[in-house]
């Protein structure tokens, strides 16, 4: 049975929250909305987040801020060659005097906002520790599973032009966030901005904006947000066409892909179509969504081909060209 759609007031009072949280976000990271508003939109489909930038963007407040604003246990692990899978998880230790016990003492994962600083400076053995926590939730040591908090997301940083001494990321680990954000650099109007209101680079003071209750109802909102079938068709649509094996494919995804994108893309496109549809005051995804929605979705689940490196072509050029090749409604 299909939810019932959301109400004018239901759809108001979930854009003035939004606006709250948004408006602290901004406080934080001068000038860039639209990577607050990608934030934004991941937490609403309640998906992990890749923030790609130099140092000293502000990468890390803005993670720091979006969990003072929504009052959730945070936690920052910062990732380094000799971490292990157990200083993420958690592991057993022996206590007591008298009767030695094992006993699971938790590890950075269990809060419900989880700061991944850079994480492709650790090594594949460590990175894998996410991979259950992040689809599934839960972690596992010793055959014991264990449920994370509700909610939970995971912000990871990464530097993309440092490179000696990384780890790249595999591609199972890649599709498991919702989206990969670029954050770009700001200009004088910005610095001058920083200097002249902020000592010592310190951010401004921020107060809870959001509860766990009021967080809830607006997941429980994003839930109701309407997706059209011909909306859902044209996410299968583009989705099909990052395969260069298909017949739908167009020419530069047949010619620099070398594999597409997997199903969770379509899920990741849909949740966030419906994000941004509740954000803009809708409470029905529109074409425009999903559009909006495709870059940031697609743009670390395509494996380029060798051709595209020689040819200086980027999964941002293969992503703006399939959304130009896709039509809305298909062609008769």
């Amino acid at each position: 049975m299909a939810a019932e759609l959301l109400s004018p007031g239901e759809v108001q009072g979930a854009v003035e929250a939004v606006a709250r949280l948004q408006e602290g976000l901004n406080q934080v990271m001068l000038d860039q909305p639209a990577v607050v508003e990608q934030v934004v939109v991941a937490v609403l489909a309640r998906g992990h987040v890749l923030l790609e930038g130099l140092p000293g963007l502000g990468k890390t407040e803005l993670c720091k801020a979006l969990a003072r604003l929504l009052a959730l246990p945070f936690r920052r692990i910062q990732f380094t060659p000799d971490l292990l899978p157990g200083d993420i998880t958690g592991t057993y230790v022996l206590e007591g005097e008298s009767h030695r016990e094992l006993v699971f003492r938790e590890g950075p994962l269990f809060a419900s906002l989880v700061l991944a600083d850079e994480i492709n400076r650790s090594s594949p053995k460590t990175q894998s520790a996410l991979l259950e926590a992040m689809q599934e939730r839960r972690v596992t040591v010793l055959g014991q599973t264990r449920p994370l908090p509700e909610p939970f997301f995971v912000l990871a940083t990464q530097n993309p032009i440092e490179l000696e001494g990384t780890y790249p990321l595999p591609e199972a680990q890649l599709d498991r966030f919702l989206f990969r954000i670029q954050v770009p650099s700001v200009g004088a109007k910005t610095l001058r901005a920083l200097l002249t209101t902020r000592v010592r680079g310190a951010p401004p003071e921020l107060s809870p904006v959001l509860d766990g209750p009021g967080l809830e109802r607006l997941f429980a909102a994003v839930d109701r947000v309407h997706l059209p079938g011909p909306v859902a068709d044209f996410i299968g649509r583009l989705v099909e066409a990052t395969d260069p094996r298909q017949p739908s494919a167009p020419e530069p995804v047949r010619r620099f892909v070398r594999y597409g994108a997997s199903p969770r893309a379509a899920l990741a496109m849909a949740a966030a179509g419906r994000a941004l549809a509740l954000l803009k005051g809708r409470p029905n995804v529109g074409f425009d969504d999903v559009v909006a929605a495709a870059p940031a979705v697609l743009n670390h689940r395509l494996v380029l081909a060798y051709e595209a490196s020689l040819e200086k072509v980027s999964t941002q050029d293969v992503v703006s060209a399939l959304l130009q090749a896709i039509p809305e409604v298909p062609r008769d």
